[in-house]
Parts: C-alpha cells; sequence; structure tokens
C-alpha cells in the first residue's frame, strides 16, 4: 500500500496517487506498507533510488541498515508490537531522507504510526519538512517503547503479587505452569524491546554523523534538539529495560524455588505417611506368617492386641514427628 502526505497549515494531510502512479509535488512523506512491486517503482523512479527489498531490511549489519546511497540516507531499526495473542512482534522499519522528502518502508503495522498520523492531522501541529516528520515519528516510535515497557513492568508487577503475596484460592495451589509461561512470554517480550532500543540508538546517533558530513554544517537547532532528547530517552528506557530484566530473572528463579519447595512438601508427606505405616505393616508381617506354634493365635484377645499394637505403633511416629516441628 502507498500512502503519500503533504503538509498545509501545520497540518499532516493525504494525497491521492493518480491512476498513472505518479507522486503529487507537494508530498513531504511516502509511507509504504507491504508494498507491491510497481508501488515500489513508482518510488523508485521519482526519486531515483532503489529501494530495500524485505530480505535486505533483515540484514543486521549496521553497513547493510545505515548507509548513504543516490544521495540518500538508509536508516534501518527494529520496531516492536505486541500481537493480537499478547505476543512480542519486531519487524525492521526503513527510514530514507532524500532532498526534502521522506520514505518509510515497513511490513508491519506499528501502532507508532497511525498514532503519529492522527496526531499529525491536528491543526498545527506537524512540522512542514521530512526531518521534523522524521523526528515526530522517531518520538512517537520511543513514546510507544516507553508504553510497551511499563505494560510489561505492570504484569511482572502483578505476577510478582501473585507469587509472594496472594493465597490461591485453587485447590491444587498455585499454577506455577502459567506463570512460568507468564514470565517467559513477558521475558521474551523484553529482550526483543532492549534489541528495538538498541537499533533505535544506532539509527540516532548515525543520523546526527551524517547530517555533520554531508552538509559540511551543523544540523539546525531544533533538529539536535530533537536528537539529543531522543538519545537521553533511548538510554533511559535501555536502563529501565535492563532493571525489568534483572526483575524477570529474580522473579524465575522465586518461581522455580517454590515450585521445587512445594515439590518436596509432597515428597516429605509421602515420606512421613510412608513411616507411619511401616511398623504397624510390620507387626501385620509377624502375625501374618503361616507357622502353627504361635501362642498369640490362640489367646482370645489375640486379634485386638494386634489391632491395638499396630494402632499405638502408628500413633507413636505421629506424635514424635509433630513434637519435631516435621508435620
Amino acid at each position: 500500500m502507498l500512502c503519500v502526505f503533504g503538509v498545509s497549515k501545520g497540518c499532516l494531510t493525504p494525497k491521492q496517487v493518480p491512476a498513472g502512479g505518479v507522486i503529487p509535488d507537494s508530498a513531504i512523506w511516502i509511507d509504504l506498507y507491504t508494498p507491491a512491486p510497481e508501488e515500489e517503482q513508482t518510488v523508485e523512479e521519482f526519486l531515483k533510488i532503489d529501494i530495500p527489498t524485505r530480505e535486505e531490511l533483515a540484514e543486521i549489519e549496521a553497513s547493510s541498515r545505515l548507509y548513504q546511497e543516490d544521495g540518500a540516507t538508509f536508516m534501518t531499526a527494529t520496531l516492536i508490537r505486541r500481537g493480537d495473542d499478547g505476543r512480542a512482534e519486531s519487524q525492521p522499519v526503513t527510514f530514507i531522507l532524500k532532498d526534502r522528502w521522506l520514505v518509510t518502508v515497513r511490513y508491519s503495522e506499528p501502532r507508532a504510526f497511525p498514532f503519529f498520523v492522527r496526531r499529525m492531522q491536528k491543526p498545527g501541529t506537524c512540522p512542514a519538512n521530512a526531518d521534523g516528520i522524521l523526528m515526530g515519528l522517531l518520538e512517537a516510535v520511543v513514546d510507544r517503547a516507553a508504553d510497551h515497557l511499563e505494560s510489561v513492568g505492570l504484569i511482572i508487577d502483578k505476577t510478582s503479587h501473585e507469587v509472594f503475596h496472594e493465597e490461591s484460592k485453587r485447590p491444587r495451589g498455585r499454577d506455577f505452569h502459567e506463570l512460568l509461561r507468564r514470565i517467559g512470554e513477558e521475558g521474551d517480550f523484553n529482550s526483543k524491546l532492549r534489541e528495538s532500543l538498541v537499533s533505535l540508538g544506532r539509527l540516532g546517533a548515525f543520523l546526527t554523523s551524517v547530517q555533520d558530513s554531508s552538509t559540511g554544517k551543523r544540523a539546525p537547532r531544533e533538529v539536535q534538539a530533537h536528537l539529543k532528547t531522543l538519545q537521553r530517552d533511548l538510554s533511559s528506557l535501555t536502563d529501565h529495560s535492563t532493571f525489568v530484566s534483572g526483575k524477570i530473572n529474580f522473579l524465575l528463579d522465586a518461581i522455580l524455588g517454590m515450585s521445587a519447595i512445594e515439590q518436596n512438601a509432597i515428597i516429605k508427606i509421602f515420606s512421613v505417611v510412608a513411616v507411619i505405616f511401616l511398623p504397624p505393616t510390620l507387626v501385620a508381617s509377624i502375625y501374618g506368617m503361616n507357622f502353627r506354634l504361635m501362642p498369640e493365635l490362640d489367646w482370645p484377645y489375640g486379634y485386638p492386641l494386634a489391632l491395638g499394637i499396630m494402632a499405638l505403633s502408628a500413633l507413636v511416629p505421629v506424635l514424635y514427628f509433630r513434637r519435631k516441628g516435621w508435620l
């Protein structure tokens, strides 16, 4: 899908692309979302650049993600979103600056993009140049990453409360399998979010250096201020992601430890029951032997006496365990 936007009276305005595929001169931002081959060709002919393929977007080398070619600056970052099933989905997104145009190439729908479009469609909110729109997009992406990190933190706090403070109402106790699954999903989400933050940090650093070297002078103060703020926010979010990662590891160890304690308690019960029934079993085994000369077999009270000995031999270990605090 090919979406073209211009700026009119400080408002981001969608532009119609004619049937012939000619991009209007008033366009500033060209958004390629899962583009068809003919849409890619239209943009390439209009800007005289080579749009990277989906396979090229997935490259992890800095030379493949951050480079200049044909007078354009290509920058690829990994953006993350929470899928419909709640799991992390990360896809690369490329930002291309060429003269007065900004081109974005993406094969996913990070929610920062529609949020940015809605916000910039209010009068007097949208910058009038490609650099300003790029800064606004990056700020929206960072804001969305902060929301994701806050969401992970809330889920971790809720899980921690369930593990350490809530008494489970289930007859079988806490569902450690469900807790481990939840912690694993949030740990995976946090690791992918950290990867996204690192890629955005590399993009910001590259963008700063490119602006200094390509024009031979420093970038406008407004752009420099945006980049510095962006770098500070990314550094802060990366540190917080590290903190959340440590909390996830601690909670994971705690859940595994509590699961082991619960299993040990179950084994302890089986061991105690086995010890309790061991003496009565010994008594029953003795009087179950088929010897003819056993005086107790002829006693009138032999059977009640055997039952009493069995009961007493079972009661003594119970009292002893309770005195030791093992029960």
